[in-house]
């Protein structure tokens, strides 16, 4: 084996060694969190940052707890998000109409 094929090796293995590992979370996790109504998420999320600041937890399980309240917290972001979109049709369309509100050609 030449240096350079040997250096290659190395360099690939110590990448596979060092990349994200994958997610701990599973498939029906990942469903439960993508349909929990945002009270519930909320919820969570809290009972996860509360888990992490008391600490006790080993870096498994810290980073557990992480992804959760990760996945959690964009499920909130996502929910919320959801509901500026809808606030903010509702006020473009009020204001669309605003100028005939209360006028005969509102009735029209």
């Amino acid at each position: 084996m030449t240096d350079k094929t040997a250096n290659e090796q190395t360099e690939q293995a110590v990448a596979k060694e060092t990349a994200a590992p994958a997610s701990t979370l599973t498939d029906k996790e990942r469903e439960l969190i993508a349909n929990m109504p945002y009270e519930e998420a909320r919820d969570k999320l809290i009972q996860a940052v509360q888990a992490l600041e008391a600490g006790g937890l080993n870096l498994d399980q810290s980073m557990r707890q992480w992804e959760i309240g990760e996945a959690l917290a964009r499920r909130a972001q996502s929910l919320l998000n959801d509901v500026r979109a809808r606030l903010d049709a509702a006020q473009s369309a009020q204001a669309a109409t605003a100028d005939t509100a209360g006028t005969q050609s509102n009735l029209d």
